[in-house]
């Protein structure tokens, strides 16, 4: 797979997933969608890595991915799901942007490499700043309004810190005679997540909530386009990243996302973009720049 391929997945795709979830979540519960999502998805991956004749059933790859599927799939999603009973989803993209932050404090391995340039530094403070240029207007309405935000904002750290802690674990803990291509990793690590999401489910209630006869066609649509471009490709392609690019570069796409999601918001859900924003985008962009090319 090309890098600039992978990385237009984890970007642009990747962004995009944020506003066909919210079109899902009006006809299916939370942990329905993440049990389906990543159930389907993974058993697809699977089948095409038996297909290429890649052995499976190994004992540690299982193990590895499924602790690498817990913590990175089940428990950041789990978190934004209950993190968004307390603060709106602007606060919770700038919290979720800080994900770069963790990595590279917790990257001990690239100490050296990261911490020895200041352009690097810069660029991931930056990114963050310029998520927050992004949200500030709806920011400044969410913590005077908000009840509990604290809540929230507790809850968004720590799904960041796993996401990281599970970036890391599924970069250095994977070894390449495992499971050379990523995929069949990657597959695990789905089924893992969406396994959990289904017991969360049962012991919820979420299934007997669902009448199949009542989800829209949109809502199927956006389901499938989860599955194939936001699990299949883009998150595949960001397990594939992790083994070839530094873990700092890869959290990039945590700057990049908001960044879709305003443009999908603005040229599809008809929403203004002030001046404020357009800065935050450019700071965004600057700053990713800035990492990708003191990273390479």
């Amino acid at each position: 797979m090309s890098v600039a391929i992978a990385y237009f997945l984890i970007y642009v795709v990747w962004g995009s997933t944020y506003f066909f979830i919210g079109l899902c979540l009006r006809d299916l519960p939370p942990f329905v969608l993440g049990a389906v999502r990543f159930l389907v998805a993974g058993s697809l991956l699977l089948a095409v890595c038996w297909l290429r004749g890649e052995r499976l059933f190994k004992t540690k790859l299982i193990l590895k991915s499924a602790v690498s599927g817990v913590i990175l799939l089940f428990v950041d999603q789990a978190v934004i799901m209950f993190a968004q009973r307390f603060v709106n989803s602007s606060l919770v993209a700038i919290i979720a942007s800080s994900t770069a932050v963790w990595i590279m404090l917790l990257d001990v391995p690239m100490w050296r490499r990261n911490f020895k340039s200041l352009t690097t530094v810069l660029g991931v403070i930056f990114g963050v700043v310029g998520v927050g240029l992004l949200y500030v207007e709806q920011l400044l309405d969410d913590v005077q309004t908000g009840a509990h935000a604290e809540y929230g904002v507790l809850l968004l750290i720590g799904g960041c810190v796993s996401w990281a802690c599970g970036t890391l674990y599924s970069k250095y803990r994977s070894s390449a005679e495992e499971d050379s291509s990523g995929l069949a990793g990657a597959a695990w690590q789905m089924v893992a997540a969406g396994v959990v999401f289904a017991v969360c489910a049962c012991t919820t209630g979420g299934f007997a909530e669902v009448n199949v006869a009542s989800v829209s066609t949109v809502t199927w649509f956006s389901l499938a386009y989860l599955i194939i471009f936001g699990s299949l490709m883009a998150y595949t392609a960001y397990v594939w990243l992790l083994k070839v690019r530094p873990a700092t570069e890869v959290a990039t796409h945590a700057y990049v996302n908001p960044v879709v999601a305003v443009a999908l918001g603005a040229g599809i859900g008809g929403e203004e973009v002030t001046a404020v924003q357009l800065a935050g985008l450019a700071v965004i962009l600057l700053s990713v720049m800035s990492v990708n090319r003191r990273t390479k």
